[in-house]
């Protein structure tokens, strides 16, 4: 290390008078981790035991391989050789070909165990170097979950419990998997922590004739986890449907539920599930909710200083109504949480209507929709309008019945904030149009829309200065006309990002104020088109010019932009450059 400039002449001596002082059977690796030395290539940082690992590795004359659990076969490499040799050599299979299998060790020196398996198993053996923590925490953790599939899996006895869309009955076999078997409630448990360790916001389970599929969605892109038995996912879903208090028995109709749960960390965290019957069973979705991560700071999601003071302006008037627009998953009930929290205060009466509740707040009073005992939108708002309310915060205006009551409590003096499914910020004008509002209602109580959408984040770690093509920069600049950055950043992939280039996501924000001249517009009935230019020349910025700040300000990729923003303009049809 001092040969390599990773630690200085003095701190290595006083290290090495020492060290007869620690006793412990940890890996070298852990050892010098734990003393926190500062890396001097970036003083401000320690040296973590996966950048030792990275250093030491072609010192032992091996690759270095980060196992990520994404990338591994349970199943399969877990057959290579028992967990008790494995854990007595220290070593951990990480693929397995045809022809070779792949074997992560922390030990480069202890070599006896390769010539015996490759014996054994008739395949080229290659080695690996790895972090020790991480083949001691996945040692236990891939052996325990194949252990506990291949019991359920020996316990169901090949049956499955599902309707199969295809009639494809197996004869001579029986038996049936308990939701409360212990190899499922564990397999169900070690799932949970998974996604909460690695940050999902959805856990799809998703049912296959024979292999159903296990998939996180991170940082708004879903990767493939695991493989599971059908029998043994009919099981995971049946006992997640327990837990959830919703109806086991009924599988041909879809049902929504909730559990709360604690992180190993301590963490409150709250699902959402839904079912829905497929061709191969019920196909199990689980929204991750974590209170900190659903109200949060506006800088943190993504305002400018402008956006913050334009929407402080738009929430801070006593009557109207305001509009975050957005498809699915673009942040909406974020920003509406996190704006309801800032303006709840002991002497304002914020009333809610969902479908469902994202998060139960204290602060707030909030009502579920319930169709099915005719407690709508409508009815819902209908009801608060009585409860003498100051703020209202409508889920979602699906209907005219809904829009109607908006526009009736923020003309009696209440502010409106609800959610509509459009494209950009003026689309929400032409959206209420369509439904069949009266414009003089638009003018007299649309106060401000704002359209979002989310980018992934560079991640700081590994991000990567770029040049920048002109026609790329045009594409999310029009119709503006600005000077191209002299540097942009792209992602290029770290262990500190799982090698993903991003962490974290942000808001790109389209905010348009109704002002004077869009009321009269909005009055004579100008085409959608007049109305989007109107609001840029009032300062409306387009999602793709927020996405360009943020391109120039190195905080996310272009062709991240390029992939979530809708072009400025009208011109749909621009082509769009990848990679």
């Amino acid at each position: 290390m001092v040969d390599d400039k990773l630690l200085g002449a003095d701190t290595a001596a006083e290290f090495i008078a020492t060290r007869r002082a620690i006793k412990t059977n940890n890996h070298p690796l852990i050892i010098l981790a734990e003393q926190k030395w500062r890396d001097p290539r970036t003083p401000r940082k320690q040296l973590p035991i996966e950048a030792l690992c990275e250093w030491f590795a072609p010192h032992c004359g091996l690759p270095y391989l980060h196992i990520d659990p994404f990338k591994i076969d349970f199943a399969a490499v877990t057959k290579v050789m028992s967990n008790a040799y494995a854990t007595r050599f220290r070593i951990l299979p990480v693929r397995v070909t045809k022809s070779e299998v792949v074997i992560a060790t922390a030990e480069p020196f202890v070599r006896e165990w390769e010539a015996e398996l490759a014996q054994i198993l008739r395949l080229d053996i290659r080695r690996v170097f790895a972090n020790p923590l991480d083949i001691n925490n996945y040692l236990v953790e891939f052996y325990n979950l194949a252990r506990s599939i291949k019991g359920a899996a020996a316990q169901n006895n090949g049956m499955s419990d599902i309707t199969n869309f295809e009639r494809l009955v197996q004869l001579g076999q029986s038996g049936k998997l308990d939701a409360n078997d212990r190899h499922i409630v564990h397999i169900v448990d070690w799932l949970w922590q998974y996604a909460f360790e690695r940050g999902a916001s959805d856990i799809h389970l998703e049912p296959r004739r024979d292999i159903s599929n296990v998939r996180f969605r991170i940082d708004g892109v879903l990767h493939q986890v695991y493989q599971i038995p059908t029998a043994v996912m009919s099981a995971m879903t049946s006992r997640i449907k327990i837990l959830s208090r919703m109806d086991v028995v009924e599988k041909r109709r879809p049902q929504d539920g909730r559990i709360k749960t604690i992180t190993p960390d301590g963490e409150e965290i709250e699902l959402r599930l839904s079912t829905m019957p497929s061709a191969f069973g019920e196909k199990l979705v689980m929204r991750i909710f974590n209170p900190d991560v659903l109200v949060r700071d506006f800088s943190e999601l993504g305002f400018s200083d402008e956006d913050q003071q334009r929407w402080h302006t738009l929430t801070q008037h006593p009557h109207g109504i305001v509009l975050v627009t957005g498809p699915t998953g673009s942040g909406k009930t974020t920003t509406l949480y996190s704006t309801m929290k800032q303006l709840a205060a002991p002497e304002v009466n914020v009333c809610t209507v969902e479908d469902p509740i994202e998060m139960v707040e204290p602060l707030f009073n909030q009502v579920q929709v319930q169709s099915a005992i005719g407690l709508d939108f409508a009815t819902g708002v209908r009801t608060l309008l009585r409860q003498d309310p100051d703020i209202i915060v409508v889920g979602e205006i699906r209907d005219r019945e809904t829009a109607d009551m908006a526009i009736q409590a923020a003309l009696t003096g209440h502010l409106v904030l609800s959610t509509l499914h459009t494209n950009d910020a003026p689309s929400a004008i032409t959206r209420l149009l369509e439904i069949g509002i009266e414009p003089y209602l638009l003018t007299s109580t649309i106060l401000g829309v704002i359209a979002q959408r989310l980018v992934r984040t560079l991640c700081p770690h590994c991000r990567e200065a770029t040049t920048l093509d002109e026609g790329s920069w045009q594409q999310v600049t029009l119709p503006w006309k600005t000077a191209k950055p002299e540097r942009v950043y792209a992602a290029r992939g770290c262990l500190e990002c799982r090698m993903t280039g991003y962490t974290g996501r942000m808001g790109l924000y389209e905010m348009m104020i109704m002002t004077p001249t869009l009321r009269k517009m909005v009055e004579t009935g100008a085409d959608l088109q007049s109305l989007r230019e109107q609001g840029y020349r009032d300062g409306m910025k387009p999602l793709r010019v927020s996405g360009a700040i943020k391109v120039a300000n190195g905080q996310t990729s272009i062709d991240e932009v390029l992939i979530v923003a809708p072009p400025a303009s009208s011109e749909r049809l621009v082509p769009i450059k990848k990679g």
